[in-house]
């Protein structure tokens, strides 16, 4: 009983509870959440929320997962790579940020999870196998660099646009080095500092955090963050103002719409209900959409005009008596006026008022307090939107846990269930998003962090989600000077590791078309960046096609007697070859692509040698027969009896007997015909021939030494 409630409660075999193993456990949870709360808050931001939602994403998935996981030690959480993917997937959705962008992010987390789980319970974690292990690594080094790439505007302090070219997004950036922001490059360059020089002379000391401490104390020191307001009438440049206009009245429109939708969807469940369908109805359907429609373009054409707003930058001359501030475009302040010293940009524009920030970018305030649990807002052409990258999500996040679990696992000698994996990773999904989270996965540096702290159970990461627990209740407002900039170089310094070329040089070395797959999807990510799950959908397809190609031409070698008394190819020994009998060995399985390849093969060995009258395929290596097989051994048979030729097979497999005896081949074949290995069926075949002429050679046969002469005979 007790062994099949810890099936569906797999944390019951925490218990009973060592006092030892508690204290241990302890120590390392805490040691994990002082990496897990900084990360966390920069992958929020990486994935395109706001930070704080990393401590959403850091307290009740990591415990849950660690629940119904079967790894002691693997730490689940927000992770570089499944943020990216989260950011790519929702960035042509909705405003980075945005109350539409943070409510899709969480309905992207409850499908993950659903997908997850789903395979879970039907026990398909090997799904999973689709995604190679080149073309993991391909994405991975490709994905990692797109990740440092894009925080290089927030350590420079200049804005970064979103376009449907990654690239084009990069160049942008690049282009406004010379307004780089010093404090900002300043507070990113010392947290690099910092870090690094932990890690190499200080390695068991916690560098995340106390890069995060040292930078938030200096930022709330030094006044790091200036931010301001104004109005969009004091912008002195015609065509800003004319483009911060538009966007006002544009959203001032969307307003309108969504209500007169309100309104419209409420009158239309009135007449619904009283009077069920009617014409009146279907037109009000036919008008929701219609607004519908119209709202949707309105908010992209808002949204590119926010991209614009804030690439300007701006220096502000304040109000005198005689004249309200005024913002005029960098070098075009007037001669005669003096700006304040500051760099403004637009953060916001609502409804003719401005949130202008002029110094550098802080995390800002976190509420205080858990996030209310609610299920998530969701339509159907939001999920079916959202289907393909939940799937992506799925599969390449499950293989980073699972991957981080097993090499863990490797240390530890325990055991892993990749299906329990799967129902863990899928129910922390699922229950994350009922706690505004976003999609998380397995992260192999805390994962590291766990193992190395002496993690004895999943108990250290519970132990961990509530640290992260009184952070978000206590310690939020210390973090409100937190710099943007730090978190980038948190960002950039944890994906440094994932750049590893060697390990596509490796995969070229071990197999030319897995080195292809690598490179293809390496090249294909960076090319669909930001669309991230196109580049490793391309490189999967690929992988699977050269499987194809590499199956449809599997090896056969006609065999011959080796003086070392094997049967060898002949080819590559040089051997002679019996003039009576085709020995045939075909490695690979029988299947609907390599079929034709299979009956040309054996159609050109006979056409080689008109004179023998009898076939031995040594069929060992057949591992699989489908019923395209099954049809072309039966044809072959067929057309070599018509021809007076015996097919005889050898070291045939069970699952292969299996099929031959379900279709009735077999039969056909006759049983006469099958033999355990191919030394007894050369026996059967030369006590044939001999039969027919005495004075055959018996190449085939094993060699012995004889006392015929002492000459060397074949028996």
């Amino acid at each position: 009983m007790t062994n099949r409630l810890a099936r569906f409660l797999p944390f019951l075999s925490w218990w009973p509870l060592n006092g030892s193993n508690v204290r241990t456990d302890l120590i390392a949870g805490i040691t994990v959440a002082l990496v897990l709360i900084p990360q966390s808050m920069a992958y929020a931001q990486l994935a395109g929320l706001p930070a704080y939602y990393g401590l959403y994403a850091a307290f009740l998935p990591g415990i849950i997962a660690a629940m119904w996981g079967s790894s002691a030690q693997l730490a689940t959480g927000p992770v570089a790579v499944v943020s990216l993917l989260t950011a790519s997937a929702l960035a042509p959705l909705a405003a980075t940020a945005s109350e539409q962008f943070v409510a899709l992010a969480i309905l992207l987390a409850l499908m993950v999870g659903v997908i997850q789980l789903s395979l879970g319970v039907f026990k398909l974690g090997v799904v999973v196998n689709f995604l190679s292990h080149p073309v993991i690594v391909g994405f991975t080094n490709a994905a990692a660099i797109i990740i440092g790439l894009s925080q290089l505007n927030k350590l420079f302090g200049v804005s970064m646009g979103r376009s449907e070219h990654f690239i084009n997004d990069i160049w942008g950036v690049l282009q406004q080095i010379g307004e780089t922001h010093m404090p900002t490059l300043f507070m990113g360059v010392s947290a690099f500092a910092i870090m690094w020089l932990l890690k190499k002379y200080a390695p068991k000391l916690p560098g995340v955090l106390i890069a995060v401490a040292v930078t938030t104390v200096v930022s709330y020191g030094i006044g790091f963050e200036h931010n301001g307001k104004g109005s969009i009438d004091q912008i002195a440049d015609a065509g800003v103002r004319a483009l911060a206009d538009e966007f006002s009245r544009t959203e001032i429109r969307i307003e309108e719409l969504n209500a007169s939708i309100a309104a419209k969807s409420a009158e239309l469940k009135h007449i619904e209900k009283e009077q069920g369908g009617t014409q009146h109805g279907a037109a009000l359907r036919y008008e929701t959409e219609l607004l519908r429609l119209e709202v949707k373009d309105k908010e992209n054409e808002n949204r590119k005009a926010a991209r614009s707003l804030r690439k300007f930058i701006f220096e502000q001359v304040p109000a005198t008596q005689t004249q309200a501030a005024k913002l005029y475009l960098t070098g075009q302040v007037p001669p005669g006026e003096t700006s304040d010293g500051y760099r403004w940009h637009i953060r916001r524009v609502s409804k003719g008022d401005l949130k202008l920030v002029g110094g550098g970018e802080v995390v800002g305030s976190i509420p205080s307090g858990l996030p209310d649990v609610s299920l998530p807002k969701m339509s159907w052409e939001t999920i079916m939107a959202l289907l393909s990258s939940a799937l992506v999500i799925s599969l390449v996040g499950f293989m980073e846990a699972i991957s981080i679990a097993k090499a863990m696992a490797a240390k530890t000698r325990q055991r892993i269930d990749p299906n329990q994996e799967l129902l863990g990773q899928g129910i922390s999904n699922i229950v994350g998003s009922l706690s505004h989270a976003f999609p998380v996965s397995g992260s192999f540096s805390r994962s590291a962090v766990n193992l190395n702290a002496g993690a004895v159970s999943g108990l250290s990461n519970v132990f961990a989600g509530l640290i992260v627990l009184l952070t978000l209740l206590f310690l939020t407002p210390l973090l409100y000077h937190l710099p943007q900039a730090v978190l980038a170089a948190v960002i950039m310094m944890a994906v440094i590791g994932l750049v590893n070329f060697k390990a596509i040089a490796h995969a070229w070395h071990t197999h030319k078309h897995d080195g292809v797959a690598a490179m293809v999807t390496f090249v294909a990510t960076l090319a669909f960046a930001p669309h991230l799950d196109n580049g490793i959908m391309v490189g999967a397809g690929l992988a699977i096609i050269l499987y194809l190609y590499r199956t449809m031409k599997p090896r056969v070698a006609i065999l011959g007697r080796h003086p070392d008394g094997h049967l060898r190819d002949v080819k590559v020994h040089n051997l002679p070859v019996s003039e009576n009998i085709i020995a045939m060995r075909y490695d690979g399985s029988l299947y609907f692509a390599n079929v034709p390849y299979f009956e040309d093969t054996v159609l050109e060995a006979v056409a080689n040698n008109p004179q023998a009258k009898f076939l031995l395929i040594v069929a060992d290596g057949i591992n699989q027969l489908d019923a395209s097989g099954d049809e072309v051994i039966h044809h072959v048979v067929e057309r070599l009896r018509s021809g007076g030729i015996r097919v005889v097979f050898s070291g045939l497999k069970k699952q292969v007997l299996d099929v031959m005896r379900h279709s009735g081949l077999l039969k056909y074949i006759g049983e006469e015909n099958l033999f355990m290995d191919e030394e007894r069926a050369l026996e059967e075949i030369y006590a044939e021939v001999l039969k027919v002429k005495p004075d055959a050679k018996r190449r085939l046969m094993k060699p012995s030494v004889g006392t015929n002469d002492g000459v060397r005979v074949w028996l």
